[in-house]
């Protein structure tokens, strides 16, 4: 009776919490003890932090102008699709859904599951099969959110930003009584030189930069913003200098009550700082850790079946996956489509490896997206944007990101090459199925399956343009 099509329901407060939500998720959680590994000392650890903000806001606003100046959700591969070409992009998401996103996603996961499970088994570790069981509930706990509403999963997300910023405070909060108290001894030669290695330094950048990833989240879901123009700048620059601030204040408060050795050894270093300094926290948390985990998943999910929604809709991708559920007005096939991957990867992996196995081809992508940027300037100067970043910020930031990417190769050679050959593998596939039609039997079997989906799961095509 109505016009099904993604309304636009994510306001200012959304759209920040959708950043915050995406930001503070596991990774400040996690990632001290990969950074901390690979940068050798404490100065040089707490100096990645800083850069990798800073890296991260020059980033952000970046995207900030590819989302005022191209109208489509998408993130990422509508960037590289607008500016750069169908090949860049098609290999993005080939990427992107058979690397990246699911192993991001099970990261995220089993930290959800190892904080969750950390209070029923201290001091001891919790087993592994109870994580990963807790991290899939939680997973699919999401996916059904997401597949039964928009709006709720946008105030969930609100909800649960409340719920992170809480969780980094009570970790700052005791940090910085007892730093105030004159405790300075875990930062005596903090710049100790002899346990920097160089060619170790891109790990630790993925590492922090991990952590901060999901300043991007708004740019995949542009179509349904509310005065997209003004809301995202606002919300990029005030979310992102939020998190560097309590980034910075945390992993001081993590060094001023434990050692080097104590994060190194630390499978959940956030446990581990309470176990030391706020016993009466013991249980609580640990609790608002995996739920500032669980809203990551949630924010991850929402945006990246956008990706594939607007993938679909251009044709590099099923076209079941572009249509929407007729009540629920959710992009259902695109939401439930990551079930099977991550699944596998929640089963099988190891948190420090997926983060450098996704973490090439995820700043692959990005520093190409920029790179659009640039080249999108020189091919439309007549197009008026209202947000405008000086030249010097993508040109810098996409030299960093490609140079850490290069560099990487020599750091973790096997992880990286896996990535790269992930991202290899869809050139065959781009020239065989999305480059050259297919015959006429096989064109009308696919859509006579695609048909039948369709009525199981009550979706039909978008019927109103919003971009």
């Amino acid at each position: 009776e109505e016009a099904v099509f993604l309304r636009k329901k994510i306001t200012l407060l959304r759209a920040f919490s959708l950043l915050i939500g995406s930001m503070v998720g596991s990774g400040i959680f996690i990632s001290p003890k990969g950074v901390l590994k690979n940068s050798g000392s404490v100065g040089f650890s707490l100096v990645v932090w800083f850069a990798c903000g800073i890296l991260s806001m020059l980033g952000a606003l970046c995207y900030a102008e590819l989302g005022t100046r191209i109208t489509k959700s998408g993130g990422h591969y509508i960037y590289i699709l607008e500016t750069l070409g169908p090949l860049p992009s098609f290999l993005f998401l080939w990427a992107e859904f058979f690397a990246i996103r699911p192993a991001n996603s099970a990261v995220v996961s089993l930290a959800f599951g190892r904080y969750m499970l950390e209070p029923f088994f201290a001091p001891c570790a919790a087993p592994v099969s109870a994580v990963k069981l807790v991290s899939l509930l939680g997973y699919y706990t999401v996916l059904t959110l997401n597949s039964w509403s928009v709006t709720w999963s946008a105030r969930l997300q609100t909800a649960l930003s409340i719920v992170k910023l809480l969780a980094l405070v009570l970790i700052i909060v005791p940090g910085m009584m007892l730093l105030a108290q004159g405790h300075t001894e875990n930062f005596q030669d903090a710049f100790d030189r002899q346990s920097l290695v160089l060619d170790k330094l891109p790990l630790s950048f993925y590492a922090g930069m991990f952590a901060y990833s999901g300043w991007f989240q708004t740019s995949f879901v542009r179509e349904e913003l509310v005065r997209p123009e003004r809301n995202i700048p606002l919300a990029v620059i005030v979310s992102v200098i939020t998190v560097i601030v309590g980034y910075m204040l945390t992993n001081v408060s993590y060094y001023t009550v434990l050692g080097t050795q104590d994060v190194l050894a630390s499978p959940a270093v956030a446990v581990s700082f309470v176990q030391r300094a706020f016993k009466s926290l013991i249980s609580v948390l640990p609790v608002l850790v995996a739920l500032s985990c669980f809203g990551t998943m949630n924010g991850g999910i929402f945006t990246f079946s956008r990706t594939l929604f607007v993938a679909s809709r251009e044709g590099q991708w099923p076209p079941l996956f572009s249509m929407i559920h007729i009540r629920r007005h959710t992009p259902l096939p695109a939401v439930m489509l990551m079930f099977p991957l991550v699944t596998a990867m929640v089963c099988i992996g190891d948190i420090y490896h997926l983060m450098n196995f996704f973490s090439f081809s995820r700043w692959l992508f990005i520093g190409l997206a920029t790179l659009g940027l640039i080249v999108h300037r020189r091919r439309h100067p007549e197009l008026h944007s209202p947000f405008k970043v000086p030249l010097f910020v993508p040109v810098f930031f996409t030299i960093v990101c490609l140079f850490t990417v290069a560099m990487s190769f020599y750091s973790d050679p096997v992880n990286i090459s896996i990535g790269c050959t992930m991202v290899l593998s869809g050139f065959p596939v781009y020239y065989l199925i999305i480059h050259r039609q297919m015959s006429n039997r096989c064109r009308s079997s696919f859509y006579y399956l695609t048909h039948k989906l369709q009525l199981l799961l009550e979706v039909v095509q978008q019927e109103i343009k919003t971009y």
